[in-house]
């Protein structure tokens, strides 16, 4: 179970460990080169209410849909990843590349000529006893531990409900009930050298446009620091952007934090995470939910600082391996809510997951995974009713 989790988040990191690698080969000029990955499978059935009332910014769950069934890859993409390492003189120097295709393709589509390939990751490092720079296309920084410690990243989680459940990519886990994507982005990232108890990643990204504001003069700041004490570990993390209106010069700065912990003892593990944030958005950063300019009321870009929308969500998880067995029982509670901005009328969006599962590591490399998620989006001002989706999944991952 630990080989598995180990190797799934450094999958999702884009740290393939020689230690987990199929395949290593070892060069003539003092590098190496590790293949590593996984694939997995997913069949799921969607059941969502037919008589929901929300419809505000922000929600994921439609107000109806029809219920269907999916064979599907879940949060974690299938991914195959190649690694070059070497060192020279005293520097590391590495390589990566991570492909992280899909099995599916859109809902309804029976000729699919070729499932989506996703070049997630392309990246380079160089490092030493002073730490390590990546420069490339890599997992974003902020909220980056808060997806790494979901339950879900096993499984399917929320897929959305129908709107979004029909889809060619992976299912959503708990990205907007809980935590905001942190995407694979292009960075400039340094980090304290790792193997010790802290450690400290702070990185320049390439600024995103949000909604009217466009202008992108500076680069977005991202950071976080991480502590380790035993299996246990906490994590403090923020991010900050600029960006202004081309038409009117307004400045949006947009900004948040986010931290969590986990502790981990005799096969029991409790984890609860969280985020704060204004001009944000929820779900994917920067999806134009976070300001009013774009599909909002209001500002309209007009009004700087008083267009940003607040968002901040949670997670609760309980994890616990069986003694003696390959089980390990995962269940969590999570939200995300948006807010509006002070330049709109009032509404608090709601979007909610309670997931549970069973984990069971079939062989050293296969886990079998059976899980159950109960999702719902509901505006609290005004209160309306609830859009609500069931899915039930089973499915297998083959870690190599």
């Amino acid at each position: 179970m630990k080989r598995i989790g180990l190797v799934c988040l450094g999958l999702a990191l884009g740290l393939a460990s020689t230690a987990h690698a199929q395949l290593t080969m070892q060069m003539s000029n003092g590098w190496s080169f590790t293949f590593a990955g996984n694939v997995n499978a997913f069949f799921t059935y969607e059941n969502p209410s037919d008589n929901g009332g929300t419809a505000s910014p922000g929600a994921l769950i439609p107000p109806a849909g029809e219920g269907a069934t999916r064979l599907r890859t879940g949060l974690l993409p299938a991914f195959a990843v190649f690694d070059a390492k070497g060192k020279e003189g005293n520097t590391d120097l590495g390589v990566h590349f991570g492909f992280a295709p899909q099995i599916n393709c859109a809902a309804g589509v029976h000729d699919c000529f070729g499932a989506q390939i996703d070049m997630r990751q392309v990246y380079l490092t160089f490092g030493g006893s002073w730490g390590q720079v990546l420069a490339g296309r890599e997992l974003g920084v902020f909220s980056r531990q808060n997806i790494l410690t979901d339950q879900t990243l096993f499984g399917v989680g929320a897929t959305g409900g129908s709107a979004l459940g029909t889809g060619a990519g992976t299912t959503l886990g708990r990205i907007g009930f809980g935590y905001i994507y942190p995407n694979f982005k292009a960075q400039i990232t340094y980090s304290t050298p790792a193997g010790r108890p802290g450690q400290l990643s702070i990185g320049l990204f390439e600024a995103a446009a949000n909604g009217p504001y466009t202008k992108l003069e500076i680069p977005r700041l991202e950071a976080e620091g991480v502590y380790s004490f035993g299996q246990s570990k906490v994590w403090v993390g923020g991010i900050l952007q600029n960006t202004k209106n081309p038409v009117n010069d307004a400045n949006a700065t947009a900004w948040g934090g986010h931290g969590g912990f986990q502790y981990a003892s005799s096969g029991f593990a409790l984890t609860g995470s969280g985020y704060y944030g204004r001009g944000l958005g929820t779900t994917l950063a920067f999806d134009g939910a976070g300001v009013t300019g774009n599909g909002g009321t209001g500002g309209a870009g007009t009004g700087g600082q008083n267009d940003l929308r607040k968002s901040y969500g949670f997670i609760g998880q309980i994890t616990y391996t069986v003694p003696n067995s390959k089980a390990t029982i995962a269940g969590s509670y999570g939200s995300s809510y948006l807010q509006n901005a002070p330049s709109e009328g009032a509404f608090k969006t709601e979007n909610t997951l309670v997931s549970g599962g069973i984990y069971y590591q079939a062989t050293k490399s296969l886990k079998v995974v059976g899980e159950g998620n109960y999702a719902w989006s509901k505006n609290h001002t005004p209160s309306t009713p609830r859009n609500k989706s069931f899915v039930p999944a089973v499915g297998f991952m083959l870690f190599f």
